[in-house]
């Protein structure tokens, strides 16, 4: 087995990792922002005043690149208005009374192998599903390559490198045959024969129980991993279980891969098994809470409601986060929803969540060291902050995966990430590559 170049080992703080699975209770007003995927935002179904059921489509897909949304609760719509959103602007949201009754409509369930490859790709894009490891591109589309693409594997990804989460620890433990029916689906869809979980060896328990699942087939494989972050990244993956490369701006399937998240793969097999959308998903909940652990969440709970749920908040905060500490959100509002990507709800004291006044650059290279993508953090850095947009492409910036591991590693606590984010929205601006080479940076 090939390994990824660079990366880093943080303290896993997985304290989670042995609570069940549990349910937050049902909460009186829901809020489901109109974007919540990558793509276009879609457009509402229902309008003030009318009453929804559970799992009915309160908005559809604008576009191919789109995801519909579908009511956790059963209740009256008050309004369609701009919300904070996770990512700290204000997003067209449905909003929804729950009546406590959750009345569901009518879901309807099938088997995989009575629908054809495209009845399968509609029940999936009818049911809303994103990716649900937090890149939220909607399944549908990842399961339709370019014909001339060719698929040859696919790899569901169970790694969940980032520290402190647990979710998908969890549904591997406790929904395996729900993991695996979603794969196989997965798999028919896009014509593959075979296909690897990919886990990492802190979870020996799940790797265990999905193999004892699985039985004696052979067409999936269970593929125990190095604990090392960013595992769970795309290109991480397949460069370590195929030791292939994604060419340069390119995509997985240019590899001949397509990878998908556990929980996603549950979120298929409920829609085609049980004719359920997707309308909740398992998150972690972890820090200064008084009841840590994994609970299964309604899309559109406002992030308050889910810490009271835990027992509420104890300590000084310094910092909320939604997903790992790595690549996640800060917020600056509990009023804000559980939307479809996020895995995790981080309450961080004074002692996690520490600030530190960046010095100068001292060009050790440890930045260089630990980029998993092989690029320069610290000349991406400079550029983006001299504003060379131009130069920046020169430099491969939209290679990074935003991982992290350089500004974790970095002794002078420098804001890479940050930059580099900067630095993208600048190459944007400047469509021609650089052909000067820059002195003095």
């Amino acid at each position: 087995m090939k390994y990824f170049k660079g990366g880093i080992h943080p303290r896993d703080k997985k304290d989670c990792r042995f609570d069940k699975i549990q349910t937050i209770p049902l909460p009186k007003r829901i809020f489901l922002p109109l974007r919540q995927h990558t793509g276009s935002q879609a457009v509402p179904l229902v309008k003030a005043g009318d009453l929804v059921a559970v799992g009915q489509m309160v908005a559809s897909a604008s576009g191919f690149i789109s995801a519909n949304i579908h009511s956790p609760v059963s209740g009256k719509v008050v309004s369609i208005e701009k919300i904070l959103h996770p990512c700290g602007f204000g997003v067209d949201t449905i909003v929804i009374d729950s009546d406590g009754k959750h009345d569901t409509t009518q879901f309807q369930s099938v088997s995989p192998e009575d629908l054809s490859i495209e009845q399968l790709l509609d029940t999936i894009k009818n049911a809303g599903i994103t990716g649900l490891g937090g890149g939220c591109f909607p399944t549908h589309v990842k399961l339709s390559p370019p014909k001339e693409k060719k698929v040859e594997s696919m790899i569901l990804n169970g790694c969940e490198c980032e520290p402190y989460l647990s979710c998908d620890h969890r549904v591997m433990l406790e929904e395996p045959k729900k993991v695996l029916e979603g794969l196989r689906i997965m798999m028919k869809v896009l014509a593959v024969n075979n296909a690897f979980i990919a886990v990492e060896d802190n979870k020996k328990d799940a790797i265990e129980v999905l193999r004892k699942s699985l039985g004696t087939d052979k067409d999936i494989i269970v593929v125990k991993l190095r604990t090392r972050y960013p595992q769970g990244a795309e290109k991480q993956l397949i460069k370590t279980i195929s030791g292939r490369e994604v060419p340069s701006g390119g995509l997985p399937v240019d590899a001949g891969f397509v990878v998908h998240n556990v929980q996603t793969a549950v979120a298929v097999g409920d829609a085609v098994y049980r004719g359920k959308p997707l309308y909740e998903r398992v998150v972690t909940v972890a820090g200064c809470v008084r009841n840590p652990g994994n609970y299964r969440v309604l899309i559109g709970t406002p992030i308050s409601d889910v810490i009271a749920a835990c027992g509420g908040i104890f300590g000084e905060v310094k910092k909320i986060v939604l997903g790992g500490p790595m690549m996640g959100v800060g917020i600056h509002s509990l009023d804000v929803p559980v939307v479809k990507g996020v895995s995790g709800i981080l309450v961080l004291g004074n002692a996690t969540a520490k600030t530190y006044e960046p010095s100068s650059c001292i060009r050790c290279g440890r930045c260089v060291s630990v980029c998993p993508m092989g690029l320069v953090p610290m000349m991406l850095s400079r550029l983006a902050e001299k504003g060379m947009g131009g130069e920046l492409k020169d430099y491969s910036i939209f290679d990074c995966i935003e991982c992290g591991c350089c500004a974790y590693e970095c002794p002078a606590k420098i804001n890479l990430v940050q930059n580099i984010k900067t630095g993208k929205f600048l190459a944007k601006r400047h469509p021609i590559k650089s052909q000067v080479k820059n002195k003095g940076l």
